[in-house]
């Protein structure tokens, strides 16, 4: 709940340029995912709010960090567009199947995770750029490719996946 609830916060430290305080916070809202992850796999503590809370979560601040980070012009705009895409389609088709088959939907693929991880390290370079004075722009720059061509390649997935199911709910009908 507390990294869903940072995200007004990073959202509103970008637009007000403190990118140094927008960093920070990013990371803090990173790690407590990565320790909330940890300590529910490996201490029994997974529930079924928090496999529905935690990808919420995640998406959200991803979602509106990059639209943030592109209106302030830091972001490319095919970046942005592509990442909030795969995002809605990643919603949509979830929501589609839990419609049409009363269940949740598709295992995660290594594109997906490779992508999002992706999309973390970029916001990362992004903000400790703008905020911290770290130079790496090549670094994002290809950071920023990376992006593109993991989204396009994990929302295809995505879409292979979905058809497929929803092909066989059709001729089990």
């Amino acid at each position: 709940m507390a990294r869903l609830l940072s995200v007004p916060m990073v959202i509103y430290l970008i637009l007000q340029s403190y990118y140094d305080w927008a960093f920070w916070l990013f990371v803090v809202a990173g790690f407590s995912d990565a320790l909330d992850g940890f300590i529910a796999k490996n201490m029994g503590q997974e529930t079924v709010l928090g496999s529905y809370l935690d990808p919420l979560a995640d998406k959200a601040l991803l979602v509106g960090v990059y639209v943030t980070l592109g209106h302030q012009a830091l972001i490319d705009d095919l970046v942005v567009v592509l990442v909030v895409f795969r995002d809605v389609l990643i919603i949509g088709g979830a929501f589609l199947l839990v419609v049409f088959r009363q269940q949740n939907g598709i295992r995660h693929a290594l594109v997906s995770k490779l992508n999002t991880a992706a999309q973390i390290l970029l916001v990362t370079l992004v903000l400790a750029e703008a905020g911290l004075d770290f130079a790496g722009g090549w670094f994002s720059l290809y950071t920023s490719y990376f992006v593109i061509a993991t989204t396009l390649a994990s929302g295809g997935w995505y879409m292979v996946a979905w058809g497929r199911q929803m092909a066989s709910v059709e001729e089990s009908r």
